[in-house]
């Protein structure tokens, strides 16, 4: 029986390559979530004017690896105090978003972030809430670094975040 989680870090490109690293993982669909347009096109995200954060859903095995495993890795893999914006990437589409299925989700992220709010200097700005709805993006954007491994954005930003998965999480990542 898998589970499901939701996060937004930035482009969805670069959180789902680090999130297809780890075993357990049993798929990773990059999509649209948080915003009020249905159905929306990626054109249309990218706006800005949707509301939607660009998104990953995870599917994963609860048994191999647990939501605080995965909650662990995406808030190594960005920067959850930069407000509505990770890197070259500038607009609330891109803001650290955390939609939770379930109270369980909710529970741990929010003791998550308000343990992660210490380590840092500035304020933890991840938004914490509700999965109503994930929109999949367009086929293009699904397994992306996969497919352009030697896309510049992908290589400046992706790479690193991926590498970053193998090095310090090592334990999780598949072999």
């Amino acid at each position: 029986m898998t589970a499901i989680a939701t996060f937004g870090g930035g482009c969805f490109w670069c959180t789902e390559a680090a999130m297809q690293e780890l075993d357990g993982v049993e798929s990773v669909t990059s999509g649209y979530a948080g915003g009020h347009t249905e159905n929306p096109t990626y054109r249309e995200v990218c706006s800005g004017s949707t509301g939607h954060a660009e998104v990953v859903q995870i599917e994963y095995d609860p048994d191999v690896i647990g939501y605080d495993d995965l909650l662990e890795v995406f808030f190594a893999t960005h920067d959850p105090t930069q407000l509505n914006r990770q890197g070259p990437d500038v607009g609330s589409q891109y803001r650290s978003i955390v939609l939770y299925h379930d109270d369980e989700q909710r529970r741990q992220a929010e003791a998550y972030v308000e343990a992660l709010d210490e380590e840092y200097d500035d304020d933890v700005v991840t938004e914490i809430e509700p999965l109503e709805r994930f929109w999949p993006a367009e086929e293009y954007h699904q397994d992306y670094f996969e497919k352009n491994p030697n896309d510049a954005y992908c290589r400046m930003h992706a790479q690193p975040k991926v590498e970053k998965v193998r090095e310090r999480f090592a334990s999780k990542v598949t072999q």
